[in-house]
């Protein structure tokens, strides 16, 4: 692992995917940045600390050879590749739990990430118990947790409660995902859960809290002032002049609504017919795991429907709906979201949604409006700011279209300065390595900074109170 001098923290930081991934090009291995897998992870961590990446490289290595030249291909980025194969369930906890115990030092902190690995905590501090090692564990959750009825139906419920209560601190990103986790554990474990953000289970404390996941508003507000995305807003707004312009940024993922968003916009077409030709929803749907058919059928339907939309909505003059399956450059997305009247986000269950985020980023002089499903995660804390609907009523998404279209002045600023102050509340701390900070999505906030801190003062005293 490296000498790692006294007055640094020592990291090891967990995840499903590397944050980057590894391709076999002219007969070597090289290593190149992932346009997926967990990115918000990597934000608040400072120069204080030095840590290792433990993922899979998206690739099936099979051959020792290989898999060495793998290894040496991400040691470069601290990135430390768990090879994946047909004996998934041996290798997840032997190629997760051992390699991490034995790089794991005394104090070491170790922070796992998501809910592909709820089981891992538990496995991880059997393994260090067995080598004498006293390390803390934290763990993030970047989608909701649900509520306790859906925890009934689930056979394995037990197992992964109790994976993530082998954690010394456990983050959520709202208020309403934490307090489903406590009550799923008292009902479920009968943990004592009377202390506010403290669980006492098996004779262990475990601490948990809200962290709020935050962006960096001054990566949009320089790139609004590059000469070339500037040009690009003047070709946009002439573009679109005299033409209402909605913006939705999305994932391909069933979780978006991206459907809900296609039919609502579909009403609300129909119910303003004196709009036609004034009005246009700009869709990006970024590629997702495109090899699953369940998402390959989401992409076919989405692509029906807004052929049908445009059928019967679009005239000589031009088309209400453009739908692009495709990743957009940043540059171009800022450009996109500076010009934009509204950002339409219909999520039907979503941990945050930093979209959200991203646009008011880029409003500080237009003051755009934020339409806003109450099932995002960014709901909870946006909702005074925004037009919020239920993303599966067609008649609620197109007035709240309609009204934010309509809003005057006064209103759209008074919205927006809501917003903006809780986005510039919620901001990224500097630091991080370089090859994190070029792949680093504006997801990236300081709560990673508060996250390890909390868990470092565990390490400091453990079994002391949250």
């Amino acid at each position: 692992m490296g000498s790692i001098t006294d007055d640094k923290r020592n990291l090891i930081i967990v995840s499903n995917r590397l944050p980057l991934s590894v391709k076999r090009v002219n007969g070597a291995y090289e290593s190149s940045l992932s346009s997926g897998g967990l990115v918000t992870s990597l934000s608040g961590l400072t120069k204080s600390t030095k840590f290792q990446w433990f993922g899979w490289p998206g690739i099936e290595v099979k051959d020792a050879k290989d898999r060495e030249e793998v290894q040496k291909s991400l040691e470069a980025h601290n990135a430390i590749p768990i090879f994946l194969d047909s004996s998934l369930a041996h290798e997840h906890y032997n190629g997760f739990s051992n390699p991490i115990a034995e790089t794991a030092d005394g104090g070491t902190l170790i922070w796992v990430h998501d809910y592909h690995l709820m089981l891992l905590p538990e496995l991880l501090r059997d393994r260090l118990k067995q080598q004498g090692k006293s390390c803390a564990i934290g763990f993030s959750l970047h989608t909701p947790f649900p509520a306790g009825d859906f925890w009934r139906n689930l056979p394995v419920r037990k197992h992964l409660i109790e994976g993530m209560l082998s954690s010394d601190l456990i983050g959520f990103h709202t208020d309403e995902y934490k307090q489903n986790f406590i009550d799923t554990c008292a009902s479920l474990l009968n943990a004592r859960t009377e202390i506010p953000n403290q669980i006492q289970y098996k004779n262990r404390l475990v601490c948990i809290d809200k962290f709020i996941v935050g962006i960096d508003p001054q990566k949009f507000a320089d790139t609004l002032q590059k000469p070339d995305v500037q040009e690009r807003i003047r070709t946009l707004k002439e573009r679109y002049k005299g033409v209402k312009v909605i913006v939705g940024v999305d994932r391909l993922d069933h979780i978006k609504g991206l459907t809900q968003k296609l039919k609502g916009f579909d009403a609300f077409l129909d119910d303003h017919t004196e709009l036609q030709n004034k009005v246009v929803l700009i869709q990006v749907a970024v590629p997702s795991r495109e090899d699953v058919k369940e998402y390959q059928d989401l992409e076919t339907e989405l692509c029906t429907i807004a052929g049908k939309i445009n059928g019967k909505h679009a005239t000589p003059e031009g088309t209400p709906l453009l739908y692009m399956h495709r990743s957009v450059p940043f540059n171009e997305l800022t450009a996109l979201y500076s010009v934009a009247d509204v950002c339409l986000l219909t999520s039907t269950r979503d941990g945050m949604n930093l979209v959200a985020f991203e646009y008011v980023a880029c409003q500080q002089e237009h003051h755009g409006v934020l339409v806003l499903s109450e099932f995002a995660g960014a709901a909870s804390f946006m909702t005074n700011g925004s037009i919020p609907f239920h993303p599966a009523n067609k008649t609620e998404m197109s007035e709240a279209i309609f009204n934010a279209l309509n809003l005057d002045a006064g209103e759209r600023k008074a919205k927006y300065e809501y917003l903006r102050g809780f986005v510039n509340t919620n901001t990224r701390f500097e630091g991080l390595p370089a090859f994190i900070m070029s792949i680093a999505d504006p997801g990236s906030a300081k709560w990673g900074e508060t996250f390890i801190e909390r868990l470092s003062r565990r390490c400091r005293r453990p079994g002391s109170s949250c």
